[in-house]
């Protein structure tokens, strides 16, 4: 059971609670929250990213060091450091960010790492649009989740528009370069424009032959959406309620949710679409909710994730 996620590792820097103007640096950027996040629920993970030769790098390799996540890029890159986000948290906890990255270390990944990736030993390989907001980053993951797709291995895309980076546009047509190689995609109900709306979603998924679609909607928990080509009905849906709790951070939520989707498909036994069912996509979608459910109580991104333990304490499931 082995997940590679591809794209971004950057510090956070999160709010004090009590103290204006003060900041703690946490680490953080969505691929790599993912990929601790499957390390902390038993799957074997992998992060494929350029981080800064400072020491906000060295703190980035430490905290993957301590979760057994593989870092396939093992040197730092005296070219740029590393690429800084400053978390803005409103009166419900939600954030919004603003980034230091012209450019970030993040945003040199390159064909030449991708070329020395094995995909064929990874089960399924993860990435995100930010990734996609500059070259030659962009290039290098388009090439990776085709290299994945070409391998036979299951592609998972989360959409993460961060308006403070590149526009809806920019986004939108980087983006449909990845569909048609995506299985399993995350999108949030702030990101439904990217899809058509909603409404849109069955087709979307049919055109693009993604076999996963899920919708989170903040409280309200999340929408599955499963297009089983051998159904007469094709696309179906199923909601999965969010777990109560007090509202903290939501920063890195989202990706605690799929680390724990992703962690428990392939707990499960996924490891090709032909393997989901929709009895699998509940459990997988009542594990993530309990992942996301746990991380919004404690602040910062990759330090608020929770572990298998934690998860399984409140599912019941093993």
């Amino acid at each position: 059971m082995k997940i590679l996620c591809v794209g971004e590792m950057l510090i956070d820097f999160t709010p004090v609670n009590g103290m204006n103007n003060t900041y703690t640096a946490n680490p953080g950027g969505a691929p790599a929250n993912v990929a601790v996040s499957a390390a902390r629920n038993g799957i074997e993970a992998g992060f494929l990213g350029k981080i800064g030769n400072d020491d906000f790098g060295k703190l980035l390799v430490n905290t993957l060091k301590k979760d057994d996540v593989k870092l396939l890029v093992p040197g730092l890159t005296d070219e740029a450091t590393t690429t800084m986000a400053f978390v803005t948290l409103d009166e419900t906890g939600d954030r919004s960010f603003t980034f230091a990255r012209k450019p970030g270390a993040d945003l040199l990944l390159n064909e030449e790492d991708v070329d020395k990736v094995d995909f064929s030993e990874w089960d399924i390989v993860h990435a995100g649009s930010v990734s996609q907001s500059g070259t030659p980053s962009r290039d290098a993951v388009l090439k990776a989740l085709r290299k994945a797709k070409e391998a036979g291995k299951l592609v998972s895309f989360d959409i993460n528009y961060r308006d403070k980076i590149w526009s809806a546009d920019d986004c939108r047509r980087e983006s449909e370069k990845i569909y048609p190689l995506t299985d399993l995609m995350k999108i949030s109900d702030e990101e439904l424009d990217f899809v058509g709306g909603e409404e849109n979603i069955p087709v979307f998924m049919k055109n693009n032959g993604i076999t996963v679609l899920a919708l989170t909607l903040g409280g309200e928990g999340a929408r599955i959406y499963y297009n089983d080509t051998g159904s007469k009905e094709s696309v179906v849906s199923t909601d999965i309620s969010a777990m109560s709790a007090k509202v903290v951070d939501t920063t890195g939520a989202g990706d605690a949710y799929w680390g724990g989707f992703l962690s428990s498909l392939l707990n499960q036994g996924v490891r090709s679409v032909s393997d989901i069912t929709p009895e699998k996509l509940s459990m997988a979608g009542r594990y993530g909710a309990v992942a996301g459910g746990l991380c919004i109580q404690k602040p910062g991104g990759i330090p608020a994730l929770p572990y298998k333990e934690d998860i399984e304490k409140i599912t019941g499931e093993k």
